[in-house]
C-alpha cells in the first residue's frame, strides 16, 4: 500500500475516535453558554463532527491532490467511461445502492436480524437539533467513506486480487467502521454497489455521486417522513416475527 494511503487510513481513524477528546471541550463550552447538559452534549457532537470530518478531508485531498486530477492512473489502467456513460452510472448508481440497501433488509430479515438503526435515529436528532450536521451525514462523510474504503481499500486490494475478493474485503471493513456489525449484510451489499460503480467508471466521483444522493434521500425522508417510517418497522417487525414463527 502506497504511504499516502497509510496516511489517509491513519487520519481516518483518528477522526473516529477524535470525538472522545474533542465532544467534552467543545460540551464545555456550550455548557458555559448555560445550555443543558442534553443541549450542550449534542451541540458539542455536532460541532467537533462538522470540524473533525472537515478537517480529515482536506488532509485526504492533500495527500491524493495527485491521484485526483483526470490523467491520474486508472484502477489496473483500464479505461474511464465517457463524462456523458459516467453521469447516466452515478444516476442508475443510486437506484443500485437502494436495491442493494432492501436486499441487505430483506437478508437480515430472514435470519431475525431487528430492523433499524441506531446510527441513522441519532444523527436524525442531531440533525433536528443542529441542521448543519446534515452537511456531515449527506456530503463530507459519504465523500470521505468512498475515498477511504473505495479508492484506497478497495483499489489496493483490486490490483492484486479479484473484483469479488476485494469488494468483500473493502466492505466488510466498510461495514464494520459503522460500529453496528449486527448490520454487516445491509453495510457489505452497499459496498459492493458502490465498489461495482469505481471499476464500471474508473472514476471514483461516480460512487461518492451515488452515495451522497443516497445518503442525503434517507436523512430526508427521515426528517419528513418519520411517524410514516416509525409505523413500516413496526410492520417489518411483526412480518420478522412471522417468518422467525416459521423457522
Amino acid at each position: 500500500m502506497k504511504r499516502e494511503y497509510w496516511f489517509i487510513i491513519i487520519a481516518y481513524i483518528a477522526m473516529q475516535f477524535s470525538g472522545y477528546i474533542g465532544a467534552p471541550l467543545f460540551r464545555f463550552i456550550e455548557l458555559k453558554k448555560g445550555l443543558s447538559l442534553e443541549q450542550a452534549s449534542i451541540n458539542a457532537m455536532a460541532y467537533w463532527s462538522i470540524f473533525s470530518f472537515i478537517v480529515t478531508l482536506l488532509i485526504v485531498i492533500f495527500f491524493l491532490r495527485r491521484e485526483l486530477s483526470p490523467s491520474a492512473p486508472t484502477l489496473r489502467g483500464e479505461t474511464r467511461t465517457s463524462v456523458g456513460t459516467s453521469i447516466i452510472w452515478a444516476i442508475a448508481g443510486v437506484f443500485m445502492a437502494f436495491c442493494a440497501q432492501y436486499v441487505g433488509i430483506l437478508l437480515e430479515t430472514a435470519i431475525g436480524v431487528k430492523q433499524g438503526s441506531e446510527n441513522t435515529q441519532v444523527i436524525v436528532n442531531i440533525i433536528a437539533q443542529v441542521p448543519l450536521f446534515a452537511l456531515i451525514t449527506s456530503i463530507v462523510g459519504p465523500i470521505l467513506e468512498e475515498i477511504v474504503f473505495r479508492k484506497v481499500i478497495f483499489g489496493t486490494f483490486y490490483k492484486k486480487y479479484s473484483f469479488f475478493v476485494s469488494a468483500l474485503i473493502s466492505s466488510v471493513i466498510f461495514g464494520l467502521a459503522h460500529f453496528e456489525p449486527e448490520h454487516i449484510l445491509l453495510y457489505s451489499a452497499m459496498g459492493f454497489t458502490f465498489a461495482f460503480l469505481y471499476v464500471k467508471t474508473q472514476r471514483i466521483l461516480v460512487p461518492i455521486f451515488a452515495h451522497v444522493a443516497m445518503n442525503t434521500t434517507v436523512v430526508v425522508a427521515q426528517l419528513l417522513l418519520k411517524d410514516d417510517i416509525e409505523k413500516i418497522m413496526n410492520e417489518m417487525d411483526q412480518v420478522q416475527s412471522f417468518i422467525g414463527g416459521l423457522l
